[in-house]
């Protein structure tokens, strides 16, 4: 393990983005057509790797329902506008139509509105009525509030999310949120998440979860980095954290918990190097942000952007280049990487010559420094 020299006082590691990564092809190639993409967690399978990140710039259930007919799980943020607002159309709009740096400001009075409970159950049933599997997100501290009316819902995947999730938290003011006897005590498979570091991804396996998010969410939309100092390049996250599903294997004797990359992967390549590093699945949101029937319009934003206190993230313009149908599954009519998604995952399997997502989590990779 490499330590680089700050100052005489600290030291650090050397750690990589993803796109200072290359993915080295091996001695044989295949046919894209042979190879399978298909990704399952728990008894959920799924034709596509892709977890759609809960934005409300992203996923509606309307949006939700469109992903889990192309093979994908969208997951839908219930502390965002559908469960605030019985119609929100209006208010997507509007932040469509904002300018410049009031719309942070805008973005928290609109979100100050209160959470209807009805609304979380009446979305869950609008998703699940379309016959594909329903996925939604609570935070950490809303989780014990209204977890009994997602479940009660029948949800299928339940997702805690956060910038940082740990197993351990500790506060003076709540009691927090016990995750392992929360998990216990749940039918559903939940994933957890972000953290960004083999210690703390081994804890929150140790809870029981289906599933570990790496990163700290947002990605091309969020300024943890700027307005807290927090960072952990992606590449040695998703590395660190893969390390940490293989101890745990032979701790528990064999339970196999999924690595999900989230963030900081915006084209097709980014994607690729995200599993190539020891990802199972990718939670993506920018990229999806410029389909057609994004509710954002062309707009992207995450929970971060509207925080009450400290917003740690922005809305940002990306506008549209396609139906969800064209990023996901093509045709490309751009060469930059941003459609065609799941096409072009398929396509670096076979120049490397793996079959199938485990097999390529074993491909050499080199540290390329990036070159415009």
């Amino acid at each position: 393990m490499t330590q680089v020299e700050i100052g005489r006082g600290k030291n650090g590691r050397r750690a990589y983005a993803l796109d200072e990564i290359g993915i080295v092809p091996s001695r044989r190639t295949r046919d894209p057509e042979e190879v399978s993409i298909a990704w399952q967690i728990d008894a959920y399978r799924f034709e596509l790797p892709v977890v759609v990140s809960p934005m409300d710039s992203v996923v509606s259930p309307r949006t939700a329902i469109e992903v889990g007919r192309l093979g994908g799980l969208a997951v839908l943020d219930l502390e965002g506008l559908w469960t605030r607002y019985d119609d929100p159309m209006p208010l997507l709009e509007e932040v469509a139509a904002l300018k410049g740096a009031p719309a942070t400001k805008r973005l928290q009075e609109i979100y100050n509105a209160p959470i209807k409970e009805e609304l979380i159950g009446r979305r869950i049933e609008e998703i699940r009525a379309a016959g594909v599997a329903t996925a939604v997100r609570l935070s950490p501290q809303r989780t014990v509030q209204y977890h009994k009316a997602v479940i009660d819902a029948g949800v299928d995947i339940f997702v805690i999310r956060g910038t940082t999730v740990s197993a351990e938290h500790v506060s003076g003011r709540a009691e927090p949120l016990n995750l392992k006897q929360f998990i216990y005590e749940l039918d559903v498979p939940v994933i957890v998440g972000g953290c960004a570091t083999y210690t703390a991804a081994l804890h929150l396996m140790r809870t029981g979860a289906a599933g570990v998010l790496v990163g700290f969410g947002g990605g091309a939309s969020h300024t943890t980095r700027t307005v807290l100092g927090v960072v952990v390049p992606m590449a040695t996250a998703i590395s660190d954290v893969a390390a940490a599903r293989r101890d745990y294997m032979d701790e528990s004797g064999g339970r196999y918990v999924h690595v999900i990359a989230d963030g900081g992967m915006g084209t097709s390549g980014d994607i690729a190097k995200a599993i190539a590093v020891g990802a199972d699945a990718v939670m993506v949101g920018s990229p999806l942000a410029r389909a057609s029937e994004a509710p954002g319009r062309g707009f992207h934003w995450g929970s971060e952007a509207q925080h009450p206190e400290l917003p740690r993230g922005k809305r940002v313009e990306f506008g549209t280049v396609g139906t969800l149908e064209q990023i996901l599954q093509g045709p490309s009519s751009v060469a930059d990487g941003s459609m065609n998604l799941m096409g072009a995952l398929r396509r670096t399997m076979a120049t490397a010559g793996y079959s199938d997502l485990k097999e390529f989590q074993r491909v050499e990779v080199v540290v390329a420094p990036y070159v415009t």
